[in-house]
């Protein structure tokens, strides 16, 4: 893996990003760009943003990539989302978590080397290798926080019935993003334990890795907004979950239903997705309450725990996301992610935590090439 930074003084404008690229396989990259705060309109914010996407593309590395995510943090997005340019095929994601730079929009991307990439009926369908991998974003209409939850799973797992799919043998990673978390996330907890053990998703079974945080959708009415991402032709044996039992107990002990990390193995590599992960112990109690740089240690040796199980260290991460609850926590909090990791993608934002006690929340993903302790994967390369 390669990790690089550009800096473009003329646009204000970032790019950080990892290329994981296995001799004869299908290449992976995972963007973050980011602008400097000039204080100007957002639309020129976005300008320079897309241009620092156009100069990312013209790099060498990204030959024959194609983007297939890409996450938008904006600082309004009711205001901003329509000024955000549609996709052909590229799976979307808009969501309101400030970037904690000083600007108004920050962008992940997800590029990679595949056979075929299409929309179909809204759902990003990639297809390489004899696996489908289907990326979605479903925002919550009318209801409550309960009613929006349940019938947000409804709707997807109807839109994997269309690929031939289901919630409990496909999907890898969902991302809940909660309108005023601290009052509205009991809602989704609830509709989403219930409606796991309608389909057979329980403690004894397995949950799916995800992020339950803080969000504002751009739809007004929309309390939750969830994105998925599911994978096709996989078998059980390659898809293993992820506790780091020493660190952290069972989301299930305190009513909470998904997993702490999930690994899928391939024939060439191997990803891990580290679900949100905050300051807590094996007891499922918050560590270090008030203090953001004991939090954010912690926090880093629970991911970092979750990441030795699945194989992997620090130095295969190729992003990670950022949620802090306090701005005036931003500074401290880059400091100390730049010392650490002064190569790795990262991106700050201010999304509450689902306990008003954590200030810091993170995910990651990373990926690793093939080792000797994994079970040898049924088809050959990762797409």
């Amino acid at each position: 893996m390669t990790k690089t930074i550009d800096i473009w003084n003329d646009i204000e404008a970032s790019a950080a990003f990892s290329c994981f690229t296995p001799e004869g396989g299908a290449g992976e990259v995972h963007a973050i760009l980011q602008v400097e705060g000039s204080g100007e309109l957002f639309a020129d914010q976005l300008d320079r943003l897309l241009e620092a996407e156009r100069r990312l593309m013209d790099r060498p590395q990204m030959e024959g990539m194609k983007a297939i995510f890409k996450r938008y943090f904006l600082s309004d997005a009711v205001n901003q989302a329509p000024l955000i340019p549609e996709e052909e095929v590229c799976s979307v994601s808009i969501i309101q978590q400030p970037p904690l730079n000083g600007s108004k929009v920050a962008l992940w991307i997800y590029l990679a080397d595949v056979d075929d990439i299409s929309k179909e009926n809204g759902t990003t369908v990639v297809k390489c290798n004899g696996y489908e991998h289907l990326w979605e974003t479903i925002r919550g209409s009318d209801g409550d926080s309960y009613g929006q939850a349940e019938d947000l799973l409804r709707r997807y797992e109807s839109i994997l019935a269309e690929h031939g799919a289901t919630i409990a043998e496909n999907c890898i990673r969902t991302w809940f993003f909660v309108r005023d978390v601290d009052m509205q996330y009991k809602g989704l907890v609830d509709a989403r334990r219930e409606y796991f053990e309608k389909i057979g998703l329980t403690k004894d079974t397995h949950y799916i890795a995800s992020t339950g945080i803080g969000g504002v959708s751009a739809s007004r009415k929309a309390i939750h907004q969830l994105g998925a991402y599911a994978v096709k032709g996989l078998a059980k044996e390659q898809i293993v979950y992820l506790q780091a039992a020493d660190n952290m107990n069972r989301t299930s002990d305190y009513g909470v239903t998904f997993e702490r990390g999930t690994k899928v193995i391939y024939g060439d590599r191997s990803h891990v997705f580290v679900s949100g992960t905050a300051s807590i112990d094996n007891h499922g109690k918050v560590v270090h309450e008030g203090d953001i740089c004991k939090q954010t240690e912690r926090m880093w040796a629970n991911v970092e725990a979750v990441l030795n199980e699945g194989g992997m260290g620090w130095d295969d991460v190729m992003q990670i996301i950022v949620y802090l609850r306090d701005t005036a926590d931003a500074d401290i909090v880059r400091e100390m992610f730049t010392e650490k990791f002064p190569d790795t993608p990262f991106v700050i934002t201010l999304a509450p935590v689902c306990r008003p006690e954590w200030l810091i929340e993170m995910e990651c993903i990373g990926v690793t090439p093939p080792q000797p302790s994994s079970p040898p994967a049924p088809k050959g390369g990762a797409f």
